[in-house]
């Protein structure tokens, strides 16, 4: 409501103001008084409708100016003259419906600058013409596609200004052709998300220095419509959410040679034989993502072209496996990869042939024959893995030497599964490693599986229905003296007896020793037993005798 001159006088070396939903309505309102060092102020979600930004207002560090949500429809030239002194700032008016901006009002040195919802692309176009800007957000909102258009000349503009990255997500394009495309030909990544295209036109030309495509949300209905070959310096390529069946095709992406990212992910990708003829020609991809698709049938090598690939994302994909051998034999450099919820063969053991380099798998939400964890074929060569997931896999038991070549183990998680046992045999070579086995059947923990447990450890045993007698006082007298190695003690609670049910492990007391009362009555039994058996059996002697 009121802001003294002296308001921020106080701190000597003040770099961040925050002044979101206060109500401002006026930049006028703001005391400018020792913000001198100011790199980073923030004034969105108020009701600024006009700019008129003063003359002492603080740019001489300024890196971050936030208008966000705001009124502002018209920006002229003195109302940010003063913003010209500044260099590499980011500028943010998305959510203002800005409707005029004087041409030319805008001529600096911008890292980012942002004009989210605007609808007249072509006049904020005009105000940033000449100026340099890194990063260009002209992407607009959901409930607002109906009025966020393009047709092949409203980018034209950008032909007066340098461009590196250009955002245009949830923008409609009207009438996509290679003119649209004429004044992108400097920019390193083009994002067009949920722009309502089906495909690029194979006449764009000049867009060689494009190094990041995002068509993500469209309705391409075979991966040759993106027109690979214009953009031949591609190294990211995302195709995410596709709305359609994406069909691969043959050879498609095979002019991408610099390509090291692909991301082709809930696209309703179903193939017969993948994906080797699909992505050939793919030699310096690393990254591919082909998780939450429709089913993919691999015959042999997955993708023989991409042996310097490192991540491989397959999670909710069905994969069927027709091969002798190994689908990854090839993928020597593999360190990472996700089959979760794959309905993967387990019992094939050539599996994991050739990753030998692997540090994380996840084979979560698949299921293992019978339940039981198998001894070490499966993982045999996966000697430098790191990190094992195996929740929700169903698994009733685990085998002594299921990871007995796993030397450098020090993640598995076994949560979510239908373990009665806390099994660490099968860990016991292992010196630092953590274990969750939350969200099993466990009741009781005997002493000697957790003096199997060496070195540094940390154990997960919440929600599992945890006895709290004496049978299981083994366990929680270790437990009480080894706290800093317990993960979520909070969920680690009693299950039984039914007066203890739902109290955390490390807060109840039990008495299972046996009292001097006790020991006298226990003797005491023991002696009148001795006593009746020799009455009885002299008792039978003298019986037998008189027979």
């Amino acid at each position: 409501m009121f802001l003294s001159d002296t308001a921020f006088a106080g701190p000597q070396s003040l770099s961040q103001l925050v002044l979101t939903q206060t109500g401002i309505t006026s930049i006028s309102f703001i005391p400018m008084t020792n913000l001198d060092s100011l790199d980073t102020f923030l004034l969105g979600s108020n009701h600024i409708s006009s700019l008129q930004l003063p003359p002492n207002f603080p740019t001489q560090n300024l890196k971050y100016l936030d208008f966000q949500m705001n009124n502002i429809k018209a920006i002229t030239t003195e109302d940010v003259q003063v913003l010209q002194k500044t260099n590499n700032i980011t500028l943010i008016f998305k959510g203002n419906d800005v409707l005029h901006v004087e041409p030319g009002a805008f001529q600096s040195h911008f890292y980012s600058l942002d004009f989210g919802g605007c609808t007249d692309i072509p006049g904020v176009l005009a105000g940033i013409q000449n100026s340099t800007v890194e990063t260009l957000w002209l992407g607009t909102f959901h409930m607002m596609e109906k009025e966020s258009y393009i047709s092949p000349d409203v980018l034209q503009g950008l032909c007066d200004i340098s461009v590196k990255d250009l955002y245009l997500q949830l923008r409609h394009f009207r009438n996509l052709n290679a003119t649209t495309f004429q004044c992108l030909t400097k920019l390193r990544k083009l994002d067009l998300t949920q722009t309502h295209i089906s495909v690029l036109p194979p006449s764009i030309s000049g867009m060689s220095l494009l190094t990041e495509l995002v068509v993500n949300v469209n309705s391409f209905k075979h991966l040759c419509n993106i027109s690979s070959a214009a953009f031949p310096s591609l190294t990211h390529l995302n195709i995410k959410g596709n709305l359609p069946v994406l069909q691969l095709g043959s050879g498609c992406l095979e002019k991408l040679a610099k390509l090291r990212h692909l991301d082709l992910s809930m696209s309703h990708v179903e193939s017969f034989d993948c994906c080797d003829k699909a992505l050939r020609g793919l030699s310096s991809l690393q990254y591919l993502n082909l998780s939450h698709n429709t089913k993919l049938h691999l015959q042999d090598m997955l993708i023989k072209d991409s042996a310097n690939l490192e991540l491989l994302d397959l999670a909710f994909t069905p994969l069927h496996i027709n091969a002798s051998q190994g689908p990854f034999r090839n993928l020597h450099l593999l360190q990472v990869l996700n089959l979760s919820s794959s309905h993967i063969n387990t019992s094939f053991q050539h599996l994991f042939q050739g990753l030998e380099n692997l540090r994380l798998l996840d084979l979560s939400q698949n299921n293992f024959e019978s339940g039981i964890m198998p001894e070490d074929k499966l993982f045999q060569q996966l000697s430098n893995l790191e990190m094992l997931i195996l929740s929700s896999c169903g698994l009733t038991a685990i085998g002594h030497q299921a990871f007995h070549s796993l030397k450098k183990l020090r993640h598995v998680d076994l949560s979510h599964n239908k373990l009665s046992a806390f099994s660490t045999d099968a860990f016991s070579s292992l010196k630092s490693i953590y274990l969750n086995f939350a969200h099993n059947r466990i009741h009781i923990i005997p002493d000697d599986k957790l003096a199997s447990l060496a070195g540094h450890y940390v154990i997960n045993l919440s929600y599992n229905p945890l006895e709290c007698t004496c049978l299981n006082i083994g366990l929680i007298t270790w437990y009480k003296k080894n706290l800093d190695k317990i993960e979520d003690p909070e969920g680690t609670r009693c299950s039984e007896p039914k007066s203890l049910a739902g109290s955390q492990l490390a807060t109840i007391s039990l008495s299972c020793e046996i009292s001097t009362a006790g020991v006298i009555a226990i003797v005491l039994a023991i002696l009148s037993c001795g006593v009746f058996f020799c009455w009885g059996a002299r008792y039978f002697k003298r019986n037998y005798q008189q027979l």
